[in-house]
């Protein structure tokens, strides 16, 4: 789920009914949990993985990716419910990060399970089972407009065993990708970011109009007579597989650094 802010620097995350309050003070991280739940927030986290070793390979002739990494050198890749992922993102196209938090958070108050935690109650993301119970009616009334039918499929499609997330978590990056665009709503881009953040196949590299953007603006030049005889669709994943392809099995750590990092650029100009 998309943190809340709490108070300054402190931050509520809900993920599969737990609760947690994250603060920070200056390099010093917190949780604020249950201890019984410690082990599942330092694998949320990715707490195990070493994100120092995946900085320390980038191309020293890459100084946009350096810089980049050395921005969000903090990141991690979340490893978030595979459900909640699936459906976030398809809320995600073409809305805004606040209207994706408003979407889902009206979701959990309306369909989810409610919880108590030390600072009061909340709401877990809804299951399947709970979510099919809105129609699509439901769904357009909270603003949904046409990802309301994508959604209604979704929860048919999972309650009846066609989208089977068992299934799903065994798969690899390449059969996941293959899965997931077999469902109604899911694009290549979509099914990507589920990739990355619910299944936690960190070699994916989802393609929105930022990092387009950015492949053009700091990679396209590099090889410009290559690339200037490909069509648009073969041209954004011939100038990842030029720039990235050497970070097998980590190129989505690489992707949220550059995200990130044009993000960062873009609000000190505003």
């Amino acid at each position: 789920m998309i943190p809340v802010l709490s108070e300054h620097d402190t931050y509520d995350i809900i993920s599969c009914g737990r609760f947690l309050r994250i603060s920070q003070k200056d390099h010093l991280i917190a949780f604020d949990c249950p201890e019984e739940d410690l082990v599942f927030w330092e694998n949320y986290f990715d707490c195990s993985t070493d994100y120092e070793a995946f900085q320390n390979s980038i191309d020293e002739k890459d100084s946009y990716l350096l810089a980049a990494a050395k921005t969000g050198s903090g990141i991690r890749i979340l490893k978030q419910d595979l459900w909640e992922m699936i459906i976030t993102f398809v809320i995600s196209q073409q809305k805004t990060i606040p209207k994706i938090r408003e979407a889902v958070e009206n979701l959990c108050l309306r369909y989810g399970t409610e919880h108590d935690s030390p600072y009061g109650c909340y709401h877990a993301f809804p299951s399947p089972e709970q979510l099919i119970q809105a129609s699509i009616t439901d769904l357009q009334d909270i603003r949904l407009g046409y990802r309301a039918k994508y959604i209604r499929q979704l929860c048919e499609d999972a309650v009846n065993g066609l989208l089977d997330l068992d299934h799903l978590r065994t798969l690899d990056y390449t059969s996941s990708m293959e899965y997931l665009t077999g469902f109604y709503g899911i694009g290549k881009k979509v099914a990507n970011c589920i990739c990355l953040f619910g299944l936690h196949h960190i070699d994916a590299f989802p393609i929105d109009t930022w990092i387009e953007q950015i492949l053009m603006k700091e990679y396209f030049k590099k090889h410009k007579r290559k690339y200037s005889t490909l069509p648009k669709s073969k041209l954004y994943s011939a100038i990842t597989k030029d720039a990235f392809g050497k970070y097998h099995g980590y190129a989505g750590v690489m992707q949220q650094y550059i995200f990130y990092y044009e993000r960062f650029l873009q609000s000190r100009i505003q």
